[in-house]
C-alpha cells in the first residue's frame, strides 16, 4: 500500500472550478492564435513562394512548367490570404498553447508533479516544430517528386492545382507535426499501458522516409518511460553499462563501415 501523502500535497478543485479553468485556457489558447494569426498577415506573399518551392522544384526536375492553376477564382485568396496564415499561426502559438494545456491538467497532479509541466511544454512545442520541419524539408520535398513521377511518359502529364497542393502540403506538414509528438505521447501512456502511431499518408515512398524518424523517435519515447519507470521504483540506471555497450556498437559499426567501404 502506497503512503498517504499529506492533504496539502493532494490536489482539489471542485467541478465548476474545473470548467471555469477550462474555459480561461481556452480563451488565452486562441488569443494565442489569434495574435500569431495576425503577425502571419503581414508576410503572406514571401510565405506562399516558400511554401511553393517544394512544388516548382519538383516540377521543374520532371519538365514540367513550375505553374499551380487556380481552378476557383477564390482559391488564392482563400489560401494565401486565410488558410496559409492559420497554419502558420498554429506553429507560431504551439508553444503557448500546449503551455495552456499543460496549465490546465496541472491542477490535478500532485505538487511533486507539477515541474514536469515547463518541460512537457517545451518538448512539446520542439517536437512539433521538428516535425513541420523535416515534412517541409525532406518528406514533402522528396516525396511530391514521386507522386508526380508517376505515370510520366505514358501519355500521363500534371497539372496540379493550387487547392489540391496546398491541401496535401497541409496534410504532410500538420501530420508529420503531431507524428513527431510520439515520444510524449509514449512517455504520458506508459502508466496506463497504451500506445498509438499516425503517419499521415499511405504510399511506400513517404512511409520510408518515416521510418527513420519514427524509429528514432520511438526509441526515444521508450527510453523516456524506461527512465521514468526506474526513478518510480526508486531504481538507478546502468549508465556505465550503457556507454560500454553503446561505444561496443559503434567499434563494430565503424569497422564493418570501413572494411565494406575498402572492397
Amino acid at each position: 500500500m502506497q503512503p498517504r501523502l499529506p492533504e496539502e500535497d493532494l490536489p482539489s478543485m471542485t467541478l465548476m472550478g474545473h470548467l471555469s479553468e477550462l474555459r480561461n485556457r481556452l480563451i488565452k489558447a486562441l488569443i494565442g492564435v489569434a495574435v500569431a494569426y495576425a503577425i502571419s498577415l503581414t508576410f503572406t506573399e514571401p510565405l506562399w513562394k516558400f511554401v511553393c518551392r517544394p512544388a516548382a522544384q519538383a516540377l521543374e526536375s520532371l519538365g514540367y512548367p513550375p505553374i499551380l492553376y487556380i481552378i476557383d477564382p477564390m482559391d488564392g485568396f482563400n489560401i494565401i490570404w486565410i488558410k496559409l496564415p492559420i497554419v502558420l499561426a498554429i506553429f507560431l502559438s504551439a508553444p503557448w498553447v500546449l503551455y495552456q494545456l499543460w496549465a490546465f491538467i496541472a491542477p490535478g497532479l500532485y505538487r511533486s508533479e507539477r515541474r514536469w509541466v515547463v518541460p512537457f511544454t517545451v518538448c512539446s512545442a520542439a517536437l512539433f516544430v521538428a516535425g513541420g520541419a523535416f515534412a517541409y524539408l525532406v518528406l514533402f520535398r522528396y516525396g511530391l517528386r514521386f507522386l508526380l513521377s508517376i505515370g510520366r511518359g505514358d501519355g500521363v502529364g500534371a497539372m496540379v492545382s493550387m487547392e489540391h497542393y496546398f491541401g496535401l502540403f497541409v496534410n504532410v506538414v500538420l501530420g508529420v507535426g503531431v507524428m513527431f509528438e510520439l515520444p510524449v505521447l509514449i512517455f504520458l501512456l506508459t502508466a496506463i499501458g497504451l500506445a498509438a502511431i499516425i503517419t499521415p499518408t499511405s504510399d511506400v515512398v513517404n512511409l520510408t522516409l518515416l521510418a527513420g524518424p519514427m524509429c528514432a523517435l520511438f526509441a526515444l519515447g521508450v527510453f523516456a518511460s524506461y527512465l521514468y519507470t526506474l526513478r518510480r521504483e526508486g531504481r538507478a540506471f546502468p549508465w556505465a553499462i550503457a556507454a560500454l555497450i553503446t561505444g561496443g556498437a559503434g567499434a563494430a559499426g565503424y569497422v564493418a563501415w570501413r572494411r565494406l567501404s575498402s572492397k
